[in-house]
């Protein structure tokens, strides 16, 4: 078998095709493929030949009808039919979920700029956090101090 793969990379080297390579180098395979097939009965014209992969249509829901007409499928909602393909609803929903990772996308990049905005006011200001942190601590041992020193005077008297 490696004996064929490396007779089929030399071909493709020599620019040979895999086909002409591979049927003049059949390998194990002692049959041919069949060329001719039987032509298939002709279908009675009564009926409408329809597509196999094509699922029927569905019933969309309310949800499914706003989103059909945000994504400009439909004008309004009474020009939506009553049953429309999974094709169709399945496209506008992922045109919606698309536009909506695009607005998540724009609402981060702008808080992002809000708060480098909001940052060089504050360091503007010479405020930081390190400040604040320092700050609200010595306020906090200012307190317990007070509760200290009035527990105190409450046991002297």
């Amino acid at each position: 078998m490696n004996f064929i793969r490396s007779r089929l990379s030399i071909g493709s080297l020599l620019g040979q095709t895999r086909r002409q390579v591979t049927e003049s180098h059949r390998g194990m395979c002692n049959k041919l493929p069949d060329a001719k097939s039987e032509p298939s009965p002709p279908a009675p014209q009564a009926q409408a030949p329809r597509p196999l992969f094509r699922i029927p249509g569905q019933r969309p829901s309310d949800m499914d009808k706003k989103i059909l007409v945000w994504t400009g499928r439909f004008k309004s909602i009474e020009q939506i039919p009553e049953t429309v393909s999974f094709e169709m609803i399945d496209a506008a929903r992922n045109k919606i979920r698309v536009k909506a990772a695009y607005l998540m996308m724009a609402a981060t990049i702008g808080a992002c700029l809000v708060m480098v905005i909001l940052g060089k006011r504050a360091a503007g200001r010479h405020e930081s956090l390190t400040a604040q942190n320092m700050e609200k601590k010595a306020r906090w041992r200012e307190e317990v101090q007070r509760e200290k020193a009035a527990a105190l005077s409450e046991k002297t008297q």
